[in-house]
């Protein structure tokens, strides 16, 4: 398959780690411990695991999984609210199929389905749009989440709505920004982390301008990176280089698709719509500062905060779950002590056993408990 199957390549795979090692070689004897280098995102997460990439690495390779699932970030209380809103009679509630399953302290999206509420499963912003045209008397509300990349499309779909004056539809907006989680664990202390690849979509949208203070405040390099083996493996020699030559920059391996600018048109549209929050709950992150966004004044009546009565109640996540602990890069997966015990895909404690880009899950379903490749029993 043209443009999928030249990035998948073992033979390219093999020069690349051969070239990874010849790199890790030349900078190890200065080090004692090895390179950390966080995935930000999910779906480089679930590359990593799909295909065995750790494995291959030299020992003096440690990847740390970022937060970057959108899902997997999303606070019990914030499940909490979607339930609430679902169980309202007049509410069809539309989300994407992930975040059906992520717990909340009483239920999921899913069980509240099972009980009764008209919850529907939508692949875009505009599916929920067509429900409440086909659905005028009806409060058709979507669940909008997600990075930097998902947010034109749904800015986009609320201006839609204004223009055909659809009243009876309105998000319930969740959507997050990824540059100041990065800050966010760079400065949490303790941390160790020698470089970063950064989003691929999101850098679709953004560019690479939002990344610059990495390198720039922090000295750690950071590359741009897509989301096949080879990408991937490009992209932490690109990191590793970096490293080696003493160098601290921004970096785009990911040419093909991101623009040094960005999506001119979706960031328009993305500050047409939103305005930053000055503060925004993360599961296992607490509290960080604008790294969320909320609806602007002007186009209120599609805010579901502002339409509807919901609790707005912080939960605390299980104690005995430690996806907090996972997110910052202190302990692999494997580690957390319910792990593939009380936390499975098929019944998960914590949100990163929930979708499949978040960092349990993926250790999960390709069998692996640690970079040695031990089976799970």
């Amino acid at each position: 398959m043209k443009y999928v199957d030249e990035f998948r390549d073992p033979g390219k795979a093999r020069a690349l780690i051969r070239a990874i090692e010849r790199l890790v070689a030349e900078t190890g004897s200065v080090r004692e411990r090895p390179l950390q280098i966080m995935e930000f995102c999910g779906g480089h997460t679930h590359t990593i695991f799909r295909y065995g990439l750790q494995q291959m690495l030299p020992e003096a390779i440690e990847l740390v999984h970022g937060p970057g699932c959108p899902v997997c970030v999303l606070p019990m209380g914030r499940v909490d609210d979607c339930v609430a809103l679902a169980e309202r009679q007049e509410v069809i509630f539309t989300t994407f199929g992930d975040a059906m399953r992520v717990p909340g302290s009483r239920k999921s999206l899913l069980q509240a389905k099972a009980e009764g509420a008209d919850i529907r499963m939508v692949y875009s912003p505009l599916d929920a749009l067509d429900l409440a045209r086909a659905n005028p008397d009806r409060e058709v509300i979507f669940f909008a989440l997600g990075f930097e990349t998902t947010m034109p499309g749904t800015a986009l779909t609320l201006l839609q709505a204004e223009r055909e004056g659809i009243d009876n539809f309105s998000l319930f907006c969740n959507h997050i920004t990824t540059a100041p989680t990065l800050k966010a664990i760079l400065d949490t202390p303790g941390t160790r982390l020698d470089g970063f690849l950064a989003p691929g979509h999101v850098s679709m949208v953004v560019g690479e301008r939002p990344f610059r203070f990495v390198a720039e405040e922090y000295g750690k390099p950071i590359v741009i990176s897509g989301f096949e083996p080879l990408d991937i493996l490009q992209s932490l020699w690109m990191v590793i280089r970096q490293i080696g030559e003493g160098r601290c920059e921004v970096e785009n391996q990911y040419a093909r698709v991101v623009s040094p600018e960005g999506n001119r048109a979706g960031l328009e549209a993305v500050a047409r719509v939103f305005e930053s929050r000055e503060h925004f709950e993360w599961r296992g992150l607490g509290t960080i500062d604008h790294s969320g966004v909320r609806i602007r004044d002007e186009y209120a009546r599609f805010d579901a905060e502002r339409r509807f009565t919901i609790p707005h109640i912080r939960i605390a996540d299980p104690h005995s779950c430690q996806c907090g602990e996972v997110i910052k890069g202190r302990i692999p997966p494997w580690e957390c002590q319910v792990y593939g015990d009380r936390c499975t895909p098929e019944t998960p404690m914590g949100a990163l056993m929930v979708s499949s880009e978040g960092a349990c899950a993926a250790h999960y379903n390709y069998g692996t408990t640690g970079r040695t490749g031990r089976q799970i029993p």
